[in-house]
């Protein structure tokens, strides 16, 4: 037989409005309280009816709507930062959308750094609006959005560019995707295949790109080893000797790379692609489309950051997590004429 609120509430000597107080994990509810009543959850064996819960969750989903709550999405906007050009994606603002609506929520954009706007005043704007979900979406190497305060939010991050304060994030997963790229270039025929990118983009992804050569290296020749190349500057329009030493030097036949800069400076050696080497967008969007790549399922990602906030929305839960939830994406290969056509 299922136990009732009541007699849980009857248990511990409270209203069945503290109990499910308790339950959603309401600050409103003092510490003395909440131990008594998860004492009585626990004497009386109680457990939650999941279709029931998922019911309330819809009620309360649509009651949301009606007052348009929002999540807040926080970009950065620094023009000078060598992070500002399109080489460093953003998640769109489209896909966050669509799946906020589907939670009751409306996402809307918070630009740190556009007209002064600095950390400090977009947390009373917030909070002046009674917006309690955020989104963080660090896209400069002075990482404004970590100077916020993040006690009063239900927040989660996109990647791996926010290590500090470590918050629940979405991201692609960058190791699987070298390794997906790798196995789509051999099957092609490709035997010396080389990463470039810059050191921010390996940083961000906690060095996956990195970590992920060196591990699919172990299982090749040590001849068809091609040292990675990370650029030394993230405006890497910089670095087109360095591009071009370690071409000449290392003779990659394949590459997994920008589609920016790089396909310039190979023509500029005469190397033809994909005839003299194949080339591979690191970070695939619809804009690519005369490249193969890897794509990294934005409208994935965006969909389970909006997911973690709006799970922390409907248990009170707010503030710099203990235990921060990672839920990686699985990437997609995209053909495309910079690679040869697999061999048969």
């Amino acid at each position: 037989m299922s136990v009732t609120l009541q007699q849980i509430a009857q248990t511990a000597g409270v209203s069945a409005m503290t109990v499910s107080r308790v339950m959603h994990h309401s600050p409103r509810v003092s510490a003395e309280t909440r131990e008594r009543v998860q004492q009585a959850i626990a004497a009386l064996g109680y457990q939650p009816d999941p279709h029931l819960a998922r019911m309330m969750t819809m009620v309360r989903g649509r009651k949301k709507s009606r007052v348009r709550a929002v999540i807040a999405v926080i970009r950065e906007t620094v023009p000078k930062d060598a992070l500002h050009g399109t080489t460093y994606q953003y998640v769109p603002i489209e896909d966050i959308r669509r799946r906020a609506s589907q939670h009751g929520y409306h996402a809307e954009e918070f630009w740190l750094g556009k007209d002064g706007l600095d950390p400090a005043r977009l947390v009373c704007i917030l909070q002046a609006r009674g917006i309690e979900g955020i989104i963080v979406s660090p896209q400069s190497s002075q990482m404004l959005c970590a100077q916020l305060d993040y006690a009063p939010f239900a927040s989660a991050t996109f990647g791996f560019g926010l290590t500090q304060p470590s918050l629940h994030r979405a991201a692609g997963n960058m190791n699987l995707g070298i390794q997906l790229a790798v196995k789509q270039l051999k099957a092609r025929g490709y035997q010396r295949i080389g990463l470039a990118v810059t050191q921010w983009v390996d940083h961000r992804a906690e060095g996956a790109y990195s970590g992920a050569m060196l591990h699919v290296q172990q299982a090749i020749p040590q001849g068809q080893r091609v040292p990675v190349l990370l650029f030394p500057h993230n405006d890497f329009s910089r670095c087109r000797k360095e591009f071009m030493d370690w071409m000449q030097s290392e003779r990659p036949d394949a590459l997994i790379t920008f589609d920016q800069h790089v396909p310039d400076w190979l023509e500029k050696m005469g190397q033809r692609v994909p005839e003299d080497v194949g080339l591979v967008v690191h970070d695939w969007t619809s804009a690519m489309k005369g490249y193969a790549g890897i794509y990294q399922r934005r409208d994935h990602v965006a969909a389970a950051g909006v997911d973690l906030v709006a799970t922390q929305l409907l248990q009170n839960e707010s503030g710099v997590p203990e235990v921060p939830r990672q839920i990686l994406i699985p990437p997609e290969w995209i053909e495309g004429p910079s690679v040869r056509a697999r061999q048969s």
